[in-house]
């Protein structure tokens, strides 16, 4: 690995950094800085990862002008076995970028010539400055400036993210004189920009079988919409099986997932022309206004190179985990389809995808609130008891299960093999049982009597708590209001959570989380961009999932940014 054009090292992070960073962005076709690299291309690494990279994009955020937010990428990446800090960056639509403190000068405007990042002459910035963008949608001001973004809010607040009073500000919805502009119109909950899904007969436009209108809102509203409704037309079947799902699809999610965001993220709104999206017998066409940006060519945009169209867009997209790295789209779909499915025109940009049968399997997940699954597979009602290995269901609040499935009411008492029922509150048992008083527990087959309040069971029994829930016979602890135990022990919650057969309680996570910590678990080195590439997720999606499982005692990271994961309890 060695510096090029487009790639700078630096052993560690210094005051310097604004600077490569203000040449990447005038350079047309962006570049990578790493931090934890010496110039020869050797891995130091860095000490703190995570701390670099906040400090990184706090001193990107307030010492470069204009704003560069949704310009660049931060994240740790691991080399040699070493943690190194990646920053990527888009070349920017608004050039020229220049450091805060020497303002638009020789002293504050720099460009990457070769491997260096070299002053500007006054007679550059000028001509930089005169070919700026001056329609960007950020500077234009919005036709309406009574606008409410609760949607917006809405969304943040969903990805843990709170938005506070100076949001307006801070995700530059606000013109330099302080009012909304264009992109806080789109970004309001109400607007007039009309998203259309239209759907043909045949390979023409002359039969319209069906149209869909999902404008009107919030583009964050709007782009979900989109995605499950195209998500619905992809699927045409599917096969469920005990282990996996198998799933047709008429065109590659992924790549389609990547080419309605793309559209929306790079579409050209200054002359109010939405993106729109087209189904036909034989393809789906995928339309976005305007061509590409004039510092870009066709190779540039095939190969990745990032020169976003609406960068506050961009920003707001992958605050809100619908975006991933930048630069990523392209190469994704391209993994999937040629790159004559792309048509360039001066005003437009569409994407033809070919309709064709594909076979995906999937994995099987456990819901997000679900409970757990017995080894033998019984499911666990989401509020629900446990499960014995054979399969017997347990009411919501409780109640034990004998092995062959009697049922017990919602309140306790016990339930003998065969099956005989114990009223709430006594009453004379089945088959094999003794007497029981009035307000009694229970007896068991070959049992005595337990007094009122509880006592111990003969023979081979456990503990009985004082509301009177049965234990199975080999044994384990049960709650006041009733949850039974699986034959091998473990505890269980008051609400009735289950616990698998070795024990240990079971608290609730998502499914994300779950797949998060089996990837933990069977790697206890691998770093948050292994676990995002295997997820299909962002980095910062990653790192919220794991602050969630540290505070739930599932993990412990030992030994800093270089150490490794413990895993303290197991699924």
């Amino acid at each position: 690995m060695q510096e090029t054009n487009r790639i700078e090292f630096k052993q560690e992070l210094t005051e310097g950094l604004e600077k490569e960073i203000v040449a990447f962005l005038n350079y047309h076709e962006g570049g990578v800085v790493y931090i934890g690299v010496d110039k020869r291309g050797n891995v130091l690494g860095v000490s703190d990862s995570d701390g670099d990279q906040l400090k990184i994009k706090d001193r990107l955020k307030n010492n470069i002008l204009p704003s560069c937010m949704g310009l660049f990428d931060v994240m740790s990446e691991e080399k040699e076995g070493k943690d190194v800090v990646k920053i990527t960056l888009a070349s920017g639509s608004e050039k020229p970028y220049y450091l805060k403190k020497n303002g638009m000068s020789e002293k504050g405007c720099f460009i990457r010539i070769g491997t260096a990042s070299e002053p500007m002459t006054t007679k550059m910035i000028e001509e930089l400055f005169a070919k700026r963008t001056r329609n960007s949608i950020s500077k234009i001001k919005s036709n309406q400036q009574e606008l409410s973004f609760a949607q917006l809010k809405i969304y943040y607040q969903e990805n843990g993210i709170e938005l506070n009073d100076k949001f307006a500000s801070n995700l530059e919805l606000l013109t330099a004189e302080g009012v909304f502009n264009y992109v806080a119109y789109l970004m309001s909950d109400r607007n007039s920009t009309s998203i259309k899904v239209a759907k043909y007969k045949g390979v023409t436009r002359v039969d319209l079988i069906e149209s869909n209108e999902y404008g009107y809102c919030s583009l964050i509203k709007a782009v979900k919409q989109v995605l499950d409704k195209i998500d619905l037309e992809n699927k045409t079947n599917t096969k469920i099986t005990s282990k996996e799902r198998e799933v047709n699809y008429l065109w590659d999610p992924i790549s389609l997932r990547e080419a309605i965001i793309n559209a929306f993220v790079h579409n050209d709104y200054t002359n109010e022309v939405p993106p729109k999206f087209e189904i036909f017998d034989d393809r789906i066409e995928i339309t976005s206004a305007g061509g590409l940006p004039d510092a870009l060519s066709q190779d540039e945009f095939f190969e990745g190179f990032s020169v976003p169209r609406n960068k506050e867009i961009m920003r707001i997209y992958k605050d809100l985990n619908l975006v991933e790295h930048l630069g990523s789209g392209i190469p994704r779909i391209l993994e999937n389809y040629s790159k004559e499915c792309f048509n360039f025109s001066a005003n437009f940009l569409r994407m033809r995808f070919p309709t064709s049968l594909l076979v995906r399997k999937e994995a099987i997940e456990i819901p997000e609130k679900g409970g757990a699954i017995s080894e033998k597979g019984g499911a666990i009602p989401e509020k629900g008891g446990a499960i014995l290995e054979k399969g017997g269901a347990i009411p919501e609040k409780g109640g034990a299960i004998s092995e062959k499935g009697g049922a017990i009411p919602e309140k306790g008492g016990a339930i003998l093999e065969k099956g005989g029922a114990i009223p709430e509150k006594g009453g004379s048992i089945s088959e094999k049982g003794g007497s029981i008083s009035e307000k009694g527990g229970a007896i068991l087959e070959k049992g005595g009597a337990i007094p009122e309040k509880g006592g111990t069971i003969p023979e081979k029994g456990g503990a009985i708590s004082e509301k009177g829930g049965a234990i199975p016979e080999k044994g384990g602890a049960i709650s006041e209001k009733g949850g039974a135990i699986p034959e091998k022990g473990g505890s269980i919650s008051e609400k009735g959570g289950a616990i698998l057969e070795k024990g240990g309680a079971i608290k609730k996570i998502t499914k994300r989380q779950l797949i998060v910590l089996q990837l933990i678990t069977s790697n206890k080195k691998i770093g948050y961009r292994a676990i995002a590439e295997e997820m299909g997720v962002n980095e910062s999606a990653v790192q919220r999932h794991v602050e969630i499982l540290k505070e739930k005692g599932f993990i412990e990271r030992v030994g800093g940014t270089r150490g490794s994961w413990n895993v303290l309890k197991d699924i």
